[in-house]
């Protein structure tokens, strides 16, 4: 028997979930979570195969959780499911070295059999989004460039971003001069929406 713990923001989904996985003959759903932050200590105390979480859950998103599971208990093999069918998602959910991603559309029988194989030490990629992945450009932007992005998009103004990041003002406003220029982008609020969409912010 596979144990699983499934860790779901949306009650009806989790619910929905816990009830199909359960019908398996070879699966049982042994815990579920809520939030980020229950997805370690429900891990520590009921010991499963597989950590099933969605990638964005309040407290601590999906992929911080895995990254704390690998520290605190690397035996458990970790699947995210995901609403979000970016290329930058797999490619953050790779690098973080989950043994799978799957869409959250995808049929109950794929959920099943990607926790099957991801307990067998099989690493399962929704082929849609591994098709997407490689049609896809990288982001064009630095580290940097995404750090001031980023801090725009929260609504920080130039000169609050320059104080936050030991910048001046001038070098905040080429960046995001450079930022809007290299996204296409119409204006700052076009480039915040243009690297979400992309899943680069």
């Amino acid at each position: 028997m596979i144990k699983v713990v499934l860790a779901e923001d949306m009650h009806m989904v989790r619910g929905a979930l816990i009830a199909l996985l359960n019908l398996e003959p070879d699966i049982e759903v042994v815990a579920e979570a809520a939030v980020g932050t229950d997805i370690l200590p429900t891990v520590q105390k009921h010991q499963p195969d597989v950590a099933v979480i969605d990638i964005d859950l309040p407290l601590l998103d999906g992929l911080s959780a895995v990254k704390l599971l690998q520290e605190h208990t690397p035996r458990v093999r970790t699947l995210i499911v995901t609403s979000l069918g970016r290329p930058a998602t797999l490619r953050r959910a790779l690098s973080a070295k989950v043994g799978g991603l799957l869409l959250k559309d995808a049929p109950a029988k794929e959920l099943a059999d990607a926790i099957r194989s991801v307990n067998a030490g099989k690493r399962v990629v929704d082929n849609q989004l591994a098709l997407a992945a490689l049609d896809s450009a990288e982001c064009p932007l630095t580290p940097r460039e995404l750090e001031v992005l980023a801090l725009a998009a929260d609504g920080a103004e130039a000169v609050e971003i320059a104080t936050r990041l030991f910048l001046s003002a001038g070098t905040v406003r080429n960046y995001l001069t450079t930022i809007a220029t290299k996204l296409n982008a119409r204006s700052r609020v076009d480039a915040v929406r243009i690297a979400r969409d992309t899943g680069w912010l």
